[in-house]
């Protein structure tokens, strides 16, 4: 599986950690994430960041300071891939960075559980992708009476129509 599978990394950018409402363990859903993003580079698979373009004045406003990739992830020899909708393919180029480097596996992280990860993992398994969602590496906010951890565990009962669930640490690529 090594060399067809990449780690996604879906809109963990700065402006999802405001001071006033950060995301859900945000510190712990980053350290997640960096340890992935390491077990990923000792295997030499591709770390792809996805990266929302918001409008103006939106939290993820392209070239704003809430626009970029959180420091503590970064990783600057990745693949970026802009979007603008909750959709990680919908006009994107990632369909065909994936196809260009033969990756059929796709290993699932970020933010927001109930838009954007739900979203694309979805639509990855439409595409016909070996789907990984990782359960303990994607987070959202409270909203409509749901606690974000109930939003969580929701999404990840429902995404295993989609996707295989695995916890970081059981994660191997």
């Amino acid at each position: 599986m090594k060399n067809k599978s990449a780690l996604l990394i879906i809109d963990v950018q700065s402006g999802m950690f405001p001071e006033e409402e950060p995301v859900y363990k945000g510190s712990i859903l980053l350290h997640t994430i960096g340890n992935l993003i390491t077990k990923a580079k000792k295997n030499d698979l591709p770390i792809i960041y996805i990266q929302h373009n918001g409008p103006t004045g939106h939290p993820l406003e392209v070239g704003t300071k809430g626009w970029t990739i959180h420091p503590e992830i970064a990783e600057e020899s990745s693949i970026v891939i802009q979007k603008t909708t909750p959709d990680s393919f919908f006009q994107t180029e990632l369909e065909k960075e994936l196809t260009k480097r033969g990756i059929t596996d796709l290993f699932f992280t970020g933010i927001q559980t109930d838009y954007c990860v739900d979203t694309t993992c979805r639509r990855a398994f439409s595409l016909g992708y070996n789907s990984t969602l990782v359960t303990d590496a994607h987070s959202t906010w409270d909203s409509g009476g749901l606690t974000a951890q109930q939003i969580i565990n929701h999404h990840n009962k429902v995404l295993s129509s989609f996707a295989k669930l695995k916890a970081s640490k059981d994660v191997e690529f």
